[in-house]
């Protein structure tokens, strides 16, 4: 079975298809580069998932096509950035610095908006939806989620955004830190991944 991840985002791409069971096949959905991305309007990781799956099967006729939404929560912060992970230091008019890339801004306003917090306070949860569509119908929904204390110091030059500040509360070791395969066993994308899987083959789809 052949599914197509609707990302253009190397470490997710990554990561997905290190997760891939025997018999499935992860692969970047063809051209995507190339497609206009949808607006991510949705105030829910699931409602932003569902809005990329279904638009992006819609032009992949008979392909299983598998879009997610994710992020970093910490009820500290009411639950932020959620939903906004990926974009929380342009909302928050974090400044940008020459060379600095996306998420090592994003990393940094973080910290900068988490520096007065203490003990349980810096409780966070990384939390991922994972819809997978075919010809513009969802087919399944996968989700998953994985609980953590956040850093004042970035530590680990493995996996991307967040990472290095996220301490697995199972494991003491950022995800940054570990190994690929123990870093998706952990992962909210990794439990994302199984749990979709094995709704699809329950499903009759694998």
């Amino acid at each position: 079975m052949i599914l197509y991840v609707a990302t253009t985002n190397p470490g997710k791409l990554r990561d997905f298809a290190a997760a891939a069971t025997p018999g499935v096949t992860i692969a970047p959905l063809p051209n995507i580069a190339s497609i206009p991305a949808p607006d991510e309007t949705a105030d829910t990781f699931e409602g932003n998932a569902r809005i990329k799956a279904l638009a992006y099967s819609a032009i992949a006729p008979g392909q299983i096509v598998l879009a997610d939404d994710s992020g970093i929560e910490l009820d500290a912060l009411g639950g932020a950035p959620g939903v906004r992970s990926a974009r929380y230091a342009d909302d928050e008019g974090f400044p940008a610095t020459p060379g600095v890339t996306t998420d090592q801004r994003n990393l940094a306003c973080l910290l900068d908006r988490t520096r007065h917090l203490t003990g349980e306070d810096r409780y966070a949860r990384y939390r991922c939806v994972l819809i997978a569509a075919r010809d513009g119908e969802v087919i399944a929904i996968g989700t998953g989620d994985v609980d953590g204390i956040l850093l004042d110091t970035p530590t680990g030059n493995g996996g991307f955004g967040y990472d290095p500040i996220f301490l697995i509360s199972e494991h003491d070791e950022t995800m940054a830190e570990l190994d690929i395969e123990t870093r998706l066993s952990l992962s909210h994308r990794g439990r994302a991944l199984a749990d979709l899987l094995a709704k699809l083959k329950s499903a009759d789809f694998a």
